[in-house]
């Protein structure tokens, strides 16, 4: 690819438009990298998936290769547009007994829906400016790397707990990307790595899933108990979460940064900030899909929510909190043991 210096002017030009569109669109970072192999993360990702972290997550491994090859997405692509979009609101969550927690991320619209909309725009911005432009969008369930190039792109660095940390946002932020068979400026000037000696994420972590600074372990996961997981009966406690975990996040250091969202669809809904186990409990199939409609929390599904209750409540039938000792790494995909967290990919 044409280094940074002897690119046109002209693109350097377009690639600033875009950077505005972006944000006027309501992205809150925009940044571009180069779209090349991800060879650092490829190893990383690789020895991730040797070690069963994935858990039952099948398509992590299917999809390996696909996630660190660019031109696999999209042929031809030359760079990668990485978008965040601040998705916290003011309301926190409770301890209180009795009440339930659900991750913020899921109070309000779907973010699928909401950052595919504002991609799709952009994309149609490139195209209106650039009729000979192709472009492929991915906003988390699509197999790209958004972790790798949210940092390559200079959005934030990737905090210990597994999340891209902003200075401006703490991890608090939705991912995506529009790739591109056209040349733009990249970022020459990345995010370093702000956590330092601090291991806050690692000692709050309820399951003990951060295994190592940067390496979760799905299996040992709330947010894999609670919403990738198939088991019909609950596996771990979850600590009152029944959707989805906050903990490394709340105690971050650069949580303190947080912003309110000026996106609306991200706001709470009725009943997700602190609804009780009574009344989730006493929800049918039409009640739940009433209630969650719109929201990720559907992705548990009903009979996953059921679950999930029980074990938020301390209801585990298997008597543990993922694998533990020496060979724990070594478990097959899809043992009973095996739980989950977003994945350090």
């Amino acid at each position: 690819m044409t280094p940074r210096s002897t690119l046109p002017n002209g693109v350097a030009l377009f690639t600033k438009r875009l950077k505005a569109q972006a944000l006027a669109l309501g992205f809150s970072k925009v940044g571009v990298a180069r779209a090349e192999r991800l060879t650092t993360e490829e190893q990383h990702l690789l020895n991730w998936l040797a070690r069963g972290y994935h858990a039952t997550m099948g398509w992590m491994a299917r999809t390996a290769e696909k996630r660190t090859h660019p031109e696999q997405l999209l042929p031809g692509a030359k760079s990668v547009v990485a978008v965040a979009l601040n998705y916290d609101t003011p309301p926190r969550h409770t301890d209180t007994p009795g009440v339930a927690k659900i991750s913020r991320y899921a109070w309000g619209d779907d973010y699928h829906a909401v950052l595919t909309e504002k991609l799709t725009a952009l994309l149609d911005w490139v195209r209106a400016e650039r009729p000979e432009a192709h472009g492929y969008l991915a906003v988390d369930a699509q197999p790209a790397m958004d972790k790798a190039w949210a940092v390559r792109a200079g959005l934030g660095w990737l905090g210990k707990h597994g999340n891209v940390i902003t200075r401006e946002f703490g991890s608090w932020v939705f991912l995506g990307e529009l790739f591109l068979d056209i040349e733009l400026e990249p970022e020459t000037e990345l995010v370093p790595d702000h956590c330092g000696v601090c291991t806050a994420c690692l000692e709050a972590c309820p399951t003990k899933a951060i295994v190592a600074p940067y390496v979760v372990d799905a299996r040992r996961c709330i947010s894999f108990a609670t919403i990738e997981s198939k088991s019909e009966t609950p596996e771990m406690d979850t600590h009152g979460w029944v959707f989805g975990c906050d903990v490394c996040q709340d105690v971050c250091p650069w949580s303190r940064f947080r912003q309110p969202t000026t996106e609306p669809r991200f706001a709470p809904r009725a009943g997700m900030v602190a609804p009780t186990f009574e009344e989730l409990a006493a929800l049918t199939p039409e009640d739940f899909k009433r209630r969650f409609a719109g929201t990720p929390v559907v992705r548990a599904k009903y009979r996953g929510l059921k679950r999930n209750i029980a074990a938020a409540q301390g209801g585990v039938v298997s008597g543990g909190a993922g694998p533990s000792g020496p060979d724990a790494s070594s478990r097959p995909p899809g043992s009973r043991e095996q739980r989950r967290v977003k994945a350090v990919q």
